[in-house]
This record gives C-alpha cells, sequence and structure tokens, in this order.
C-alpha cells in the first residue's frame, strides 16, 4: 500500500478511539490502579519498584536468555527477493523488555511495547512469553533497555491478560491468541510507564498488506549478548498457515537477523500520532521458524477486548487444571 494505513485501518482506528474514550467513561471509581496490590501505585514507598530496580543490574539483564525461541540463527529459509536488513539501535522509548527469573533461576526476557490507555500502565507483548505457570520472580519491564541501561527506570508486573484460548489451546492450536496484555505498577517514584515514555495506539483490524512497517525486536541466544534492540522496515502480507496444528491467518514480515528473543517485539505503521501497533513477534510457530521470516496474530475484537479487561482492571484468565503447557 501506498498509504500508511489502509482504510480499513483508519476505521478500526477510528472504532478503537471511540472505544477507548468510551473505556475512559466506564472506568471505576476510584480508578481501577488505585485497587492494585499495595505496593503499585498510591502514595509512599513502593517496594516492589525498588526490588525491582536493585535486583536488576547491567549484569543480569546482560546475561538473561530469551524466554522462548523455535528460530535458528544457523537456517536460513530460500528467498526468491532481498530480504531487508536489520540494523541495531538505541530504540524507542515505548519499547522495551521484560525480565524476570525462572523456576531455576534462569534471567529471562521478551519484548513489550507501551500502549495508550486511561491509567497508562499497559504495556503488550506475546502470550508465549508469559504462557507457562512457572514461577516468574522479578518480572518487570524496562521501557528502551539498550547496553544494560535502564533510560526510563524500570516497571513492576502486576497483572498478566492472555485469552483463555490461548492458555486452553497452548503455543500452536491457539497460536491466533499469541498476545498479552500486561499491566505494570509504578516505578519507584510514582510515575506510571506511559506518563514517562508515551505510548502507541493499539490498532485491531489493521489490515494484512503494509508496504512500511517497522519492526523492532532484542535478539539474544546462548551465544550473543543482546545490547541493542534491531529495527528493520519492510512490508507485510496475510500468511495462512499451512501447519494444521497451528491454524490461522498470520501476518508475515521478511526482516533479516531476527533470531530468538526477538518475541514481543511490536510490527508498527504510522498513524497520524505517530505509530500505531498492529501486531507482535509471534503467533505462527511463535513468531516463525528462521530468523529472516518473522510473524504475529492479526489483532481482531478479541484483541480488544483483552484490552479493554486489562484496563477495568478485571480478573485475568489463567490456566486450567490438567491442561497442558505447551
Amino acid at each position: 500500500m501506498s498509504r500508511p494505513i489502509a482504510v480499513r485501518g483508519r476505521l478500526a482506528l477510528l472504532l478503537t478511539t471511540l472505544l477507548l474514550g468510551l473505556s475512559f467513561t466506564l472506568a471505576p471509581a476510584p480508578p481501577a490502579h488505585a485497587a492494585k496490590t499495595p505496593h503499585g501505585h498510591g502514595h509512599g514507598l513502593r517496594p516492589a519498584a525498588a526490588s525491582a530496580d536493585t535486583y536488576w543490574t547491567p549484569q543480569r539483564m546482560r546475561e538473561a536468555r530469551p524466554a522462548a525461541t523455535t528460530k535458528n540463527a544457523a537456517v536460513r529459509r530460500p528467498a526468491t527477493d532481498a530480504t531487508p536488513p536489520s540494523h541495531p539501535f538505541d530504540g524507542l522509548p515505548q519499547v522495551g523488555t521484560f525480565f524476570w527469573t525462572d523456576g531455576s533461576n534462569t534471567g529471562r526476557f521478551c519484548g513489550g511495547t507501551v500502549v495508550r490507555s486511561p491509567h497508562r500502565d499497559l504495556v503488550v507483548s506475546a502470550a508465549h512469553c508469559l504462557r507457562s505457570p512457572d514461577p516468574k520472580r522479578h518480572l518487570s519491564f524496562v521501557p528502551q533497555y539498550h547496553d544494560g541501561l535502564k533510560p526510563h527506570g524500570i516497571y513492576p508486573v502486576e497483572r498478566l491478560y492472555l485469552d483463555q484460548r490461548y492458555y486452553d489451546l497452548g503455543t500452536d492450536a491457539g497460536a491466533r491468541w499469541d498476545y498479552a496484555v500486561v499491566r505494570l505498577g509504578a516505578r519507584e517514584d510514582g510515575a506510571e510507564v506511559e506518563e514517562v515514555t508515551g505510548g502507541f495506539v493499539l490498532l485491531p483490524y489493521p489490515g494484512y498488506a503494509h508496504r512500511n512497517v517497522r519492526l523492532i525486536g532484542y535478539p539474544g541466544n546462548k551465544d550473543t549478548t543482546h545490547p541493542k534492540p534491531l529495527d528493520c522496515t519492510s512490508s507485510t502480507h496475510r500468511y495462512t498457515s499451512t501447519d494444521p496444528a497451528a491454524p490461522g491467518d498470520f501476518l508475515e514480515i521478511a526482516c533479516a537477523g531476527y533470531i530468538g528473543g526477538t518475541s514481543g517485539g511490536p510490527f508498527l505503521v504510522r498513524d497520524f500520532t505517530g505509530y500505531a501497533l498492529i501486531g507482535v513477534i509471534g503467533g505462527y510457530h511463535t513468531g516463525g521458524d528462521f530468523p529472516d521470516v518473522s510473524y504475529s496474530s492479526y489483532f481482531t475484537a478479541d484483541t480488544l477486548a483483552l484490552y479493554l479487561h486489562a484496563v477495568h482492571g478485571d480478573p485475568p484468565a489463567t490456566p486450567r487444571q490438567g491442561v497442558s503447557t505447551r
């Protein structure tokens, strides 16, 4: 497309704007964030934020490993056209990294993007990063992480919102719902993440064909560190899965070098206010099998519903007993 967003995308943006306005109107009083965990919003000390800031030293952040990956950096998919290159940069304030330690006390990371919301505390990521019921200690978000730095501070995670179908069906059969909305606590000084970094519009039904999509991801595997995120601009199109175990239609993009660790990174398109978020690296085969091709679940009304649950502080879905964690 020659325009930044298709007509369908513009209509979706209008719908999103109207619903966001409604979410402001219907927000509980006092605001939902006032009822969060004691160490979250409100006045006084914020021990969770202080603890996260102390724990996530530059060394621990550098040593963290990807949350999940199916991409093999040594394998390249045969391509008929030149694949657009990626390059490292210092990042955007709205895009960052979740850090946590798993049940074996190994540091993990996954990308996320701040989206606009009434309480200015929401980040969108990939569900496959956060689906496992294994412990996630010190789970926190660092906007614009690069080179071991926390340029905008660190924000503890308070609630994870995943679609119940993703919990129930798993990463393959549930690939169409591979996105998560995360509510953050305030920074140690009381600032909400969006107040500090700004945020992007979450855009459902954006259309599949876009000429200029910006893809950002944090690479990393056992052989490399991930001091800076990668940036690439390429086109997207519709990919219909040929794997019966992972059905659905997905956004597909070709960008070189997006190895394991880039999960959760944003697909961004220009809109009237800057950028809109139309996808996150994930979906088909949790983001793809090759480092030069990445995927995203297609954002629909299900995505917007999850977002609104997070805005209103509804109880999040949880894994059902006896359901596989794969």
